[in-house]
């Protein structure tokens, strides 16, 4: 056995073949869970090597183990991976896709440095055989060699395996690449190489080579062992008190103020899919608010120890008192913003609101609006963090990708730290505002109008979040709006009120219409913003799906047993009823709640004429090929599976569909249906009637994208 510290330029280098057996598993890695923070970590260590010439900074991305199997070709090294192929897969991913990032850019010279990484020269190559450095012999293989080998610039939409997991990584690192070098063109050359350094030599990881005669199963199980790994919190606290300790400090006394070994510290809590413990969720997001800059969860404490050692003035115990000091005001945030019936500050309702929408990259904004050293008017928090909560809320009413949210809000305090009072609120704006990227605009009114106007909003949000956004209306009932605070009253309590439709679910039997067309468009309001209100308890069933007129009716209970100001406006709307109409009127009274609650800057109008270009095969739906006139309202769409051949229903707006006399939110939900609550692939399911399938049109959209 041997280990080595390696780059992936020593580890790809030579000619070699590198091959993970059949037996592993296929690749699983994700956007989310990991292309996304390794991008991050790669292009830190490419802005830091930029801001700082001959910075020798690196990023540790673990350990992976090989074995020595018998000689091929003269000159050609072979190995078998086994353990670390999701590493060194997605490795020669990204090494491809930012080598065809740099042909399509005329840089032929790096392209070709990061080419010689990932293919070996054709003198090394049998006939016939790809010329891969690394090989997959699983169900893995076509995907992987189609992807790998493609001629750039890489049609990914149209590549065999564009549905596998090594056709979308190779595509998110060629599209994220492409924008970052595309953001300064000016800069294209020293950014490019700076970005080949980093990925050439500024990645490191562990090699364990083992002799084709070690046992590598027992090795590989020793690895993978079960245990209980340290979290960045953890590890921090030991480099603290190791530091304090060369200190000269009294260790003993100082671990008496180490706060994050309470309950509420150790508490596990969820980003996205990690676990993780609140205390080291929070040194991750403190670090951000220093530094100004995005970290990955898994680079805490590598960042730490690099901001402690080279970018601090201040002493490890001087650190210890500001972290202490800050934690608490965490704290206390948390807690406070939990108590439903507490009379919260604009700060700390910010908490709550964001806990609910499960967005935790606006920690670090309050952390750096909460700095002791910071001498902000409680007045110009409330505007800089509702700013950053209109930008967040807007983004998420559109459900537009947040992937690329958390950079902004770092870059957000590296432009903004140091402002004075009266100017830290216009850098803020300013600096949201400017943002023109589909993955991290503004979005403006006209946009958000239009589209809270048709969507079905209780079918698009989950209950706690329309039971926010629900309260946030009622606020603007009582009288506050944006960051104002109400002359008269206080803000509703955020208790687990019932999300109520005024026009009922169940709407057949006491509000019946004349006819299919009817019923369709019924369908289509009854889960609109405008039909939905709150109450501080359930109704009888029996009301709730009853008449609305009458001493019993659904209008006489929420007038005796209701005291949301939202309802007395419903209950004044309807004396002779509520229809469709009167859903339509209410759903632009609320949308006025909306923007007036979380507005942007005068003038501001965010991106709202390149919708089409956020569309992925995964984003675009029904309504957006709708949308762009590639099929028209009212159309017929026949079944392609000849099992159902009579299966044939009517396209309705907003992508809904009309079955059969019954209306469907989607195609796909008529087509379960067709199927007996089978799941399938409706894009396929469904073709216009002796036309193209819905799938052709899709395609066409995307493509029209450019």
């Amino acid at each position: 056995m041997k280990t080595d510290l390696a780059t992936p330029q020593g580890i790809f280098g030579m000619p070699q073949h590198l091959t993970v057996p059949i037996y592993q598993r296929p690749y699983v890695w994700t956007q989310e869970d990991q292309w996304a923070p390794l991008w991050g970590d790669i292009r830190r260590l490419t802005e830091h090597r930029l801001d700082n010439p001959g910075s020798t900074a690196t990023h540790f991305l673990g350990a992976v183990v090989t074995q020595d199997a018998p000689t091929g070709p003269v000159g050609m090294q072979e190995f078998q991976i086994v353990d670390g192929q999701q590493r060194l897969t997605t490795l020669q991913l990204i090494l491809d896709a930012t080598a065809a990032a740099f042909s399509a850019r005329g840089l032929d010279a790096l392209a070709a440095r990061l080419k010689f990484l990932t293919h070996n020269d054709r003198m090394f190559v049998g006939e016939g055989e790809p010329a891969l450095k690394l090989r997959h012999t699983n169900r893995d293989r076509a995907a992987f060699d189609e992807v790998m080998t493609a001629e750039p610039p890489v049609d990914h939409a149209g590549l065999q395996h564009r549905d596998s997991l090594l056709t979308q990584a190779h595509e998110y690192f060629a599209s994220h690449v492409g924008t970052w070098l595309d953001s300064d063109p000016e800069k294209l050359a020293p950014r490019a190489d700076a970005l080949a350094i980093s990925l050439q030599s500024a990645l490191q990881l562990v090699v364990i080579r083992l002799t084709s005669e070690e046992d590598s199963q027992e090795i590989f199980e020793t690895l993978n062992a079960r245990g209980t790994p340290l979290t960045a919190a953890d590890l921090i606290k030991n480099f603290v008190f190791q530091k304090l300790k060369t200190e000269g400090k009294d260790t003993v006394e100082a671990y008496r103020s180490w706060p994050f070994e309470t309950k509420f510290w150790e508490a596990e809590v969820s980003v996205g899919r990690f676990p993780t413990t609140r205390s080291a969720l929070f040194l991750g997001q403190w670090l951000i608010s220093r530094v100004g800059k995005e970290i990955s969860p898994r680079s805490t404490f590598a960042r730490f120890k690099f901001f402690t050692e080279h970018e601090s003035d201040r002493t490890m115990s001087e650190l210890l008192e500001l972290i202490t000091a800050q934690a608490a005001t965490y704290q206390l945030l948390t807690e406070r913003a939990a108590d439903s019936h507490a009379d919260l500050t604009r700060l700390e309702l910010h908490v709550y609101r964001m806990a609910v929408a499960q967005v935790e990259i606006t920690k670090p904004v309050v952390l750096w609006l909460t700095e002791p050293d910071n001498a902000f008017r409680s007045e110009t928090v409330a505007r800089v963090i509702g700013a950053v909560e209109s930008w967040i809320v807007r983004r998420r009413l559109l459900r537009m990708q947040s992937g690329d949210l958390s950079r902004v809000a770092a870059e957000l305090i590296a432009a903004a730290r140091g402002a004075s009072d009266d100017e830290v609120l216009g850098k803020v704006e300013r600096h949201l505002a400017r943002q023109q990227s589909t993955s991290t605009y503004w979005p403006g009114d006209e946009e958000l109008s239009e589209t809270l106007r048709s969507i079905a909003f209780y079918r698009r949000f989950s209950q706690p979040m329309q039971r926010m956004l629900l309260q946030a209306t009622e606020d603007w009932y009582r009288g506050y709006a944006g960051d104002r605070p109400s002359k008269a009253g206080i803000r509703v309590h955020r208790d687990k009120h019932q999300v109520e439709h005024v026009l009922p679910r169940s709407w057949r039997t006491h509000w019946p219409v004349n006819d299919a067309a009817a019923e369709a468009d019924r369908d289509e309001h009854v889960h609109r913003l405008g039909n939905l209100t709150l109450l501080t308890g359930s109704l009888n069933a029996a009301v709730s799906n009853g008449p609305w007129l009458g001493e019993h009716g659904k209008r006489a209970a929420l007038h005796r047993h209701d005291v949301f100001l939202m309802n007395r406006a419903i209950v004044d709307a309807g004396v002779e009823g509520w229809d469709e109409r009167l859903i339509e009127t209410r759903t632009e009274e609320l949308i006025a709640a909306v923007v007036a609650t979380w507005p942007v800057p005068e003038g501001h109008e965010g991106k709202t004429t390149d919708r089409s270009s956020r569309l992925s095969k995964a984003t675009a739906s029904y309504s957006d090929v709708l949308s762009a006139g590639l099929i028209e309202v009212g159309a017929t769409l026949q079944c392609t599976d000849s099992r159902w051949p009579n299966a044939r229903g009517t396209l309705l707006a907003g992508g809904r569909m009309l079955y059969d006399g019954k209306s469907y939110e989607s195609p796909a939900a008529a087509a379960r249906d067709v199927r007996g609550g089978k799941s399938g692939n409706a894009w396929y399911f469904w073709r216009v009637e002796n036309g193209p399938l819905l799938n052709d049109l899709r395609m066409e959209l995307l493509r029209s994208q450019g």
